[in-house]
Order: C-alpha cells, then structure tokens, then sequence
C-alpha cells in the first residue's frame, strides 16, 4: 500500500526541498588519518548488518498496543477524556502514538542519512569522509527497517513534527561544515538514542526490542564519531565562533524538548489544541520522558567544548544540568552490548530448537 494512504494526517508534498549551501571538499592525501577515527570507521564497516535478516520479521504485532504501553504513561490518562474512552478506543490512542513515535524516528533517520551524505561531501578530512559513509549506509538501513515495522506491523504513519522540520532545515540550510555534525550526531541522533533507549528498556513486545536495540548499536558508533570529530575541531575555534554553535544548540534543544507533546496525535482524536498542550504539559511520564532525553545530549555538548554560562543556564532552566556528568562512554557501551546479548538469546533459542528438530527427526526414524 502506498504510504500516502496510510498518513493520519495529511503530509502535504510528497517532496521537501531544502536549499542546501556550502562547499564540498576533496582531500588528495590518502595515507593519513586519526587512529581512533580510522579504528571507529573498520568498526562500522565489521558491524554492518540486512535488516531483512537480523530482524525476525515473523514475531507478531497487536497494533492496538504495539509497546505494551501501560495506561499511566498515556497523556490523557486521569482526564475526562480518558474516564469516556472505551478499551476499543484507548487502543486506537496507543496505535496513533506508537505511530506517531516511529514515525518520528523514521522522519529523523531520512534525515540523519541526508546529513551523514552532507559530512561526506563537505568535511575536509578524509579518515572523516571513510566514516561518514559508512553512517549513511547505517542510516538508510534504520530508515529501512522503521518504515517497514509501520507499513506492516501498525499500519499507520504521521507526518513529521514541525519542530524536528525546522531543526533538519536550520541544519542543512548551514553553509558551515560542522554544522551537519552538531545538528544531527550531537542534537538529534543524541535525542533519538535516549527516546530510542526508553522504549527499548521498557517494552516487553520482542519485535520493536530488537529494532531499536540493533539501531542502537549502530548510533553509538554515530555520536563516538560526531564527538571525536569535533572535539578536535572545536578546540581551534574563537570564543566568538563558540558561542555561535552555543547558541544553535540552545535553540535546537528548545526545538527538541518542544517535538516530544504528541499534540498531533490528541488532535486526531478531537481535542483542541490548547487542552491537549496543557494535557501534554502537566504529564508527569512526559515530564520525566524529556528530562530523560537529554541524558545523551548534555554530556556529548559538554564534551565537544561548548559549556558557556549561557547554555549552562539554558540546561538550568530546561532542568537537565546535572546531566553533564553522565557517563557517555558507558552509555554507549551499554548499547553495545545489549544488541550482542539479545542476539546471543535469539540465537542459542534457534540452536536449541534445531537440535530438538534433529532428535525428533532421528527418534521417528528409529522408530519406524
């Protein structure tokens, strides 16, 4: 079916043309580069994986409660919207989110792929440019694997948010190199691991586990690279040109704790915007939800250098200040190593079950 006809809500133009500028940037030296970036890019290309094969694409899918979400993490549960709804409808809600969500992680790894091609093109070193193709590869594939979980197993897609629109357009309308870098490996892959990290820690549906634990492994390689690239470059820059990159992210992370009401969604079901902002605001799932998501986010800006008074005060009043001493390393490692032990779980199951098939097929012929 076409995705056209599977939008709850229209997505106007098929196509979004971004003006893009800048330049792009050829390296004749080729037997040169930073080991650890070097490292990171074999890395990327031994861990590439199908996702038509990885994933088991068998495992079912209740589209009415594709999460296992549980009524208290609804935005509208305690609202006399919610004392009405019947279990029928209450299942339509959790469809329309869990649509709405991935949707957003689909819209956002088209964009990621796009960025990657962008650093491809204008980064000027090429132990940079090795690496970020392999990302786009990575991003086409997670792109690939979001779309099909909505087309088959909810059925149903969102267009994307306007806020994660404009953070995609500011960033790639940036005629600075860095920029794809900061906007999309630091900004919004960083939003996305920590989102992607809540759902995958709490689900207890196996399908989407595994789509957002294999994804995962694949983003941590993104944001290690993101960090390394522009530590080093960020350590060349004026306090003047600092502050700029302070200042985009300070309005990026407004833009992103502002995408994650879902107010879309409670529009669908006839709520007026106002009540389901308001619904949205005094959420206290959603409340922790954004504070959690920036778990990934601060560290990595603290990190790379940019940590003025001015973005400090920013994570103050946003309430994730104390995020910056997170530890981002293990973090990552942490992604790492749950994606080899799910596989290590599926894989020992497959075994034993082969070795099971063999002793029934030699018993029965012994048997006869």
């Amino acid at each position: 079916m076409p995705t056209y006809d599977l939008y709850a809500k229209d997505p106007g133009d098929s196509l979004w043309q971004v003006p893009a500028s800048g330049a792009a940037r050829f390296s004749w030296e080729y037997d040169d580069g930073r080991d650890r970036l070097l490292a990171l890019y074999q890395k990327g290309k031994d861990k590439q994986w199908d996702g038509q094969r990885r994933i088991d694409w068998d495992l079912e899918v209740d589209p009415y409660d594709p999460l296992g979400t549980p009524d208290e993490a609804m935005t509208l549960y305690g609202t006399r919207y919610w004392a009405k709804f019947t279990e029928r409808e209450k299942g339509e809600l959790r469809k329309h989110y869990a649509s709405w969500q991935f949707s957003q992680f689909l819209h956002g790894e088209q964009g990621a792929m796009v960025c990657a091609a962008r650093i491809v093109e204008s980064v000027p070193d090429l132990d940079a440019k090795f690496y970020s193709a392999t990302q786009t590869m990575d991003e086409a594939r997670h792109a690939e694997v979001y779309g099909r979980f909505l087309h088959e197993k909810i059925g149903m897609l969102y267009p994307i948010n306007d806020n994660l629109r404009s953070l995609l357009e500011d960033t790639l309308r940036d005629s600075r190199w860095d920029m794809p870098y900061l906007g999309m490996q630091v900004l919004i892959e960083g939003l996305a691991l920590a989102a992607f990290g809540m759902i995958r820690d709490t689900t207890d549906k196996p399908l989407p586990k595994q789509i957002l634990a294999y994804v995962m492994q694949d983003e941590a390689r993104h944001v290690a690279f993101g960090r390394m690239a522009l530590r080093d470059y960020y350590r060349q820059l004026s306090d003047a040109e600092l502050r700029e990159r302070e200042e985009f992210v300070i309005e990026g992370c407004y833009l992103m704790r502002d995408r994650l009401r879902g107010v879309e969604v409670l529009e669908n079901f006839g709520i007026p915007r106002g009540e389901a902002e308001e619904f949205s605001e005094r959420s206290e799932f959603l409340a922790l939800f954004r504070q959690l998501l920036f778990s990934r986010i601060v560290p990595c800006v603290k990190d790379i250098g940019l940590w003025g008074k001015r973005l400090q005060q920013a994570y103050v009043d946003m309430g994730v200040f104390e995020m910056g001493d997170s530890n981002l390393d293990l973090l990552m490692a942490q992604d790492e190593e749950i994606a080899e032990r799910l596989d290590a779980e599926r894989f020992a199951a497959e075994e034993r079950e082969r070795v099971a098939e063999v002793e029934e097929t030699i018993e029965a012929g012994a048997e006869g």
